[in-house]
């Protein structure tokens, strides 16, 4: 029997819904290997995985695409993990560095500056060792577990999540788990059964799990700034984003200046 090849995103976040799909029943039927968000869309783009825990950017750039799961990577209010850092307020920030590891966050982060806070920094393409670079007016996107301790570093931090919320009153997916073809509905309810046995197990997973920095409390994280149930608050959400990811497209370039670096 062939496998079913699934990408997740490798950060944290993600650990209990691989902890419930690694001890389930499914397990012996997927091959799972574990990319940086902006990875996953490009295998499932590209046909190299059956199922992605994908960042929902990508969706609107698919032929066909189907939600997989009941469960995501989402937000109410602040996720912590998905941030704007700088020296200096946002409305003196002339640069800002665009995160490579994800495309939602990339968008999101142009939706906001367009229509929420209403500025046109340049944007410049961020590569490896960027957040160095951070410094004066030169602000930068971060996502992820390279977060983490990056409190202490920043005097200012804008919660992409948040600013979200502030601006529609909704919630936030960052990621969910995609197809570009319908699965069998047996699949998908064991698929969701696992799921929610593994977020069932966050507080095991707490004790397995090493925190990543000593002030940092991971079942705080998994149940107060995670928010993986893919409700309909959350369904309308996407919807919106995913509008407005399409009016963008339709508008002049130079609403969205995006430059190499120096």
């Amino acid at each position: 029997m062939k496998k079913i090849r699934i990408t997740a995103v490798s950060y944290l976040n993600t650990k209990p819904l691989l902890y419930g799909l690694l001890n389930s029943p499914l397990a012996e039927q997927i091959d799972l290997s574990l990319d940086i968000p902006s990875e996953c869309a490009r295998k499932l783009r590209d046909g190299e995985a059956d199922i992605a825990l994908t960042p929902v950017a990508i969706l609107p750039e698919l032929p066909e695409w189907h939600l997989v799961s009941d469960y995501c990577i989402g937000a109410v209010g602040a996720v912590k993990t998905v941030n704007i850092y700088g020296e200096v307020p946002l409305a003196e920030m002339e640069e800002i560095y665009l995160d490579h590891h994800s495309r939602t966050s990339v968008a999101l982060t142009r939706v906001l500056m367009q229509e929420h806070w209403q500025q046109q920094p340049q944007f410049i393409a961020a590569s490896e060792g960027y957040i160095d670079q951070i410094k004066g007016k030169r602000g930068g996107v971060v996502i992820g577990d390279r977060t983490i301790g990056l409190d202490k570093r920043f005097p200012y931090i804008y919660d992409l999540s948040e600013a979200w919320q502030h601006f529609t009153g909704l919630p936030f997916v960052f990621a969910a788990w995609g197809s570009r073809i319908e699965l069998p509905k047996g699949f998908t309810t064991q698929f969701n059964e696992a799921m929610k046995n593994g977020i069932a197990a966050i507080p095991k997973l707490k004790l397995l799990l090493p925190s990543p920095h000593p002030e940092f409390d991971l079942a705080t994280y998994f149940t107060d700034y995670i928010s993986y149930n893919l409700d309909d608050e959350k369904r309308r959400a996407l919807d919106r984003f995913l509008r407005y990811l399409t009016q963008t497209d339709s508008r002049p370039q130079q609403s969205f200046p995006f430059t190499q670096p120096a």
